[in-house]
């Protein structure tokens, strides 16, 4: 088996023939992992949420996209839907630059190989510049449409990670 020619691409249940798919993008991060961080960076925007599941009072949800909002000089909690990677990321290093002084963002561990990961992580994470990686321990059940506190069988089949972007690493 070779692996020339592979192209990594999102698994099907997560971007469907119309675009993203609902139930798979809104993930509602758990209240005591948000707390954990906010406790260390005292989040001001929740750049990707809606009014059911808005970790911080000031928040952008689908209408407001937070793609194409400014996000500085907010301390940022990200977790972004993971059917455009790519994109938030891109937005992060962008709103870094213009004066956020921190923006955690919760992904998926397991797409290392991903050219998101590829392109928007892995030349600067842990280098001491201005991005840290913490992977987190064990899989945790997200909140979903019809199941918001995450109490039945709503983990992924991955483990996640927090990737952090701070002036002064």
């Amino acid at each position: 088996m070779s692996l020339i020619g592979f192209k990594p691409t999102n698994h099907p249940q997560q971007v469907g023939k119309r675009g993203a798919s609902d139930r798979v993008d809104e993930r509602i991060t758990p209240a005591w992992l948000y707390e954990s961080y906010h406790a260390r960076f005292g989040f001001t925007l929740d750049a990707a949420a809606n009014e059911a599941n808005a970790k911080a009072v000031k928040h952008f949800d689908l209408e407001s996209d937070g793609l194409t909002q400014p996000w500085a000089p907010h301390r940022v909690w990200c977790n972004p839907p993971y059917s455009n990677l790519g994109g938030w990321l891109a937005k992060a290093h962008a709103e870094f630059q213009a004066g956020c002084p921190v923006i955690v963002m919760l992904l998926p561990a397991n797409r290392t190989e991903q050219a998101w990961w590829q392109d928007h992580i892995e030349p600067y994470r842990d280098r001491g510049i201005f991005m840290r990686v913490e992977f987190l321990r064990r899989r945790f059940n997200f909140g979903m449409p019809g199941n918001l506190e995450g109490k039945f069988h709503s983990s992924p089949p991955f483990g996640c990670v927090a990737v952090i972007f701070e002036a002064g690493i």
